[in-house]
């Protein structure tokens, strides 16, 4: 796995290995990120972060800030490293928690974008409907990396912007109404 664009382009990063984590491939981390378009200065919260792939590809492509939470303790560490070999210790904030003991936390953090991408074996949708309403800005975005096997779920106060299939993933993008 590579980061895609930006100014690291190019780089490797370490992947967990296990069924803990779905890895976003690099044909569906590149289409999300072409949705999202201009990214620069924007804030963004990966929820499930499993390599940090997401958020490093946000600080790359000009993100100003990512938090990345991820309970699975090999997981966490292959984050830690990933974010030591490509020396980002000031945009990055990893984080090894729960995402919902975190968020009980931190309830006064709010974050420009708000990826979701849950293990497809744990879906917990009133963790994701808790993790929406608190941690998004007002005129924020959740992506949501969601089964298509299932109806993707609603959250209040947003509405789905956009619904992208690729194979068994699909990628939702709400923002507020």
């Amino acid at each position: 796995m590579r980061i895609i664009a930006g100014k690291l382009k190019g780089r490797v990063l370490h992947e967990p290995h296990g069924y803990k984590t779905h890895p976003m491939g690099e044909k569906i981390r590149g289409a999300l990120f072409n949705v999202l378009g201009d990214i620069q200065g924007l804030s963004f919260l990966d929820a499930f972060a499993g390599s940090g792939a997401l958020i490093f590809e946000a600080i790359s492509r000009g993100a100003a800030s990512a938090v990345a939470i991820e309970k699975d303790r090999p997981a966490y560490g292959v984050i830690e490293r990933n974010a030591k070999e490509l020396k980002l210790g000031k945009e990055v904030d990893t984080i090894r928690a729960n995402c919902g003991g975190w968020s009980i936390h931190n309830m006064e953090k709010k974050f420009d974008v708000v990826l979701l991408a849950p293990p497809y074996d744990n879906l917990q949708e009133s963790l994701l409907h808790t993790l929406t309403k608190r941690h998004t800005k007002p005129d924020g975005l959740v992506v949501l990396d969601w089964p298509t096997k299932i109806e993707p779920p609603e959250f209040d106060g947003m509405k789905v912007a956009s619904n992208k299939t690729y194979g068994d993933a699909q990628l939702v993008f709400y923002n507020k109404k």
